[in-house]
């Protein structure tokens, strides 16, 4: 059922509003003291978040920002605004909601799972458990009614994927580069998707079959323990994640070991790091910490999370090549100590998968990144890396379209030489003027640095000049450093060719996204 808040009723201060003697648990009764009192302190029902411009009472929504500051932030605020606090601000999807979408549904119940937010990671689910937990848990069904989920739409979900055929996975940079990009192509005949330049890309990747292997060796664990009716090893590679250590995981570690080893453990499942190494410790990492371990394999399992989706900005375009799918993608490899680290699932894209492998998937509709809807407005595309995905997207569907808008890249990477990506093609959309203006930065290759966001102040006359003639502004790429400081590299140059003041800028920027003429892809 809905609650409706009372308009004129202002209860009394630290007056209960459930009694005693109502039928709720302590912990019920906590929850909905703080539920009615958060109601019924709005002066009217909060329905539908303010406009941007009124700054929507969330100045914390800044995926560059420290989760710490983000939280001191949110204090003060009702439980749904301290959740959209700990979220990681990037509303990328890859939870299936928004990033306040998804505080919505933990505050009422009707997403139990605290674990979905990929960028945040276990700093944001622990965040969000201490939040809930602070406030008795989520709503009691008896207040809070089970909402029927509309059954998703094959493919157009993380909840119902369907299957795509994998094409291959060429490499993009050079030999001497100090990255393995690939661009990544998949077949979609057969499996009913369809998406648009600025959607992204969902896939089921799977874990290193030879991590799995070091995993079950280091808990003395045998392969074919069945599990779930399938291998516990099977299981490994295709349903838990194997990354940062969760906090369950440490919990367990306490209960089978002793002593020193044991005090360590539950210091960790608090958020504790007593020697130094917590941001180090995989699931592989923690079970050599603690060794020799042999947990029951189905405790085991218990105490993981789930492997995620991962979602990729699509760099094809439906006009260009129907059918067909692409991706740019980085694939991941580093060390710690003597052992290699790799990332799920871009090496997955990079190394284990085989052309004609059938893979699940699913496209992630773009929320608020996309052309704009008259073709001739100009676009101004900022994307260092594999940020340039969606712009490629942009460019193919431009060209495929004839669209007359004019179109500025900003791209950079460490060397022209052997990171260029997509070289051939860009030169060749310059050739064909759908490529009006291109600006490179490439960081390694002078005696300084530089980066696009350089680039971008050397052309503030003309970014201004474009500005007012209606550009819109696209950014893709680094969430934590890049986009803040590409934000105010076009800031400054509003400021100085503009004739205003910092303030006036950084007002003007502002609204430029309230009008949806700023827009970011950031990871």
């Amino acid at each position: 059922m809905t609650i409706q808040a009372p308009q004129a009723f202002v209860p009394p201060q630290d007056a209960p509003l459930i009694p005693p003697t109502a039928p709720f648990s302590d912990a019920q009764r906590a929850w909905l003291n703080g539920f009615f009192a958060g109601l019924l302190s709005f002066e009217t029902p909060q329905t539908t978040p303010a406009p941007a411009e009124a700054d929507d009472g969330a100045p914390w929504h800044d995926p560059a920002m420290p989760l710490p500051e983000r939280m001191t932030l949110a204090e003060n605020r009702p439980l749904p605004r301290k959740l959209f606090a700990a979220m990681a601000q990037q509303d990328c999807g890859q939870c299936g909601y928004l990033c306040e979408s998804y505080a919505e549904k933990l505050f009422k119940g009707e997403e139990a799972r605290q674990n979905l937010c990929v960028p945040g990671g276990k700093e944001t689910s622990r965040m969000l458990k201490t939040l809930l937990a602070e406030a008795g848990g989520v709503a009691p069904a008896a207040v809070v009614a089970e909402t029927p989920k509309p059954a998703a739409i094959p493919g157009y979900s993380r909840e119902a994927p369907v299957e795509a055929t994998f094409l291959g996975a060429r490499r993009l940079t050079g030999e001497t580069s100090e990255k393995d990009a690939r661009h990544v192509e998949f077949d979609l005949d057969g499996c009913g998707l369809d998406y648009a330049p600025g959607d992204s890309f969902g896939l089921f990747a799977q874990n290193d079959p030879a991590l799995a292997d070091a995993v079950l060796a280091a808990m003395r664990a045998p392969a074919d323990f069945p599990v779930g009716g399938k291998t516990l090893r099977a299981a490994l590679i295709e349903d838990y994640s194997l990354g940062l250590a969760p906090d369950m995981l440490f919990e367990l570690m306490g209960y089978v070991t002793g002593g020193e080893r044991r005090r360590k453990a539950k210091l960790l499942a608090q958020g504790g790091d007593p020697d130094g190494d917590a941001a180090t410790l995989d699931v592989l990492a923690a079970l050599e910490k603690f060794a020799p371990v042999h947990p029951d394999p189905e405790a085991f399992l218990e105490s993981l999370e789930p492997l995620q989706p991962r979602l990729y900005s699509i760099s094809s375009s439906p006009a260009a090549t129907p059918g067909k799918l692409a991706l740019t993608v980085d694939a991941v490899r580093y060390a710690i100590g003597e052992r290699g680290r790799l990332g799920v699932a871009s090496t997955f894209l990079a190394d284990r998968l085989t052309p004609g492998a059938r893979v699940k998937v699913y496209i992630q509709k773009a929320h608020g990144f996309g052309l704009p809807a008259d073709p001739a407005t100009p676009i101004i595309m900022v994307g260092p890396g594999t940020g340039i995905a969606p712009f490629r997207s942009f460019l193919w569907h431009r060209k495929a379209t004839a669209a007359p808008g004019r179109n500025w890249l900003f791209f950079g990477h460490q060397r022209e030489h052997c990171d260029f990506f997509y070289r051939e093609e860009i030169h060749q959309f310059a050739v064909d003027g759908v490529l009006t203006h291109l600006s490179t930065a490439w960081s390694r290759d002078g005696e300084r640095k530089v980066y696009v966001q350089d680039k971008m102040r050397e052309a503030g006359a003309k970014l201004w000049a474009w500005l007012g003639e209606g550009a819109h502004v696209y950014v893709c790429g680094d969430a934590k450093r890049m986009a803040k400081d590409v934000e105010n590299a076009l800031a400054e140059s509003v400021a100085v060719h503009g004739g205003m003041s910092e303030t006036a800028a950084r007002a003007f920027v502002g609204k430029l996204k309230a009008d949806g003429r700023y827009q970011q892809d950031v990871y």
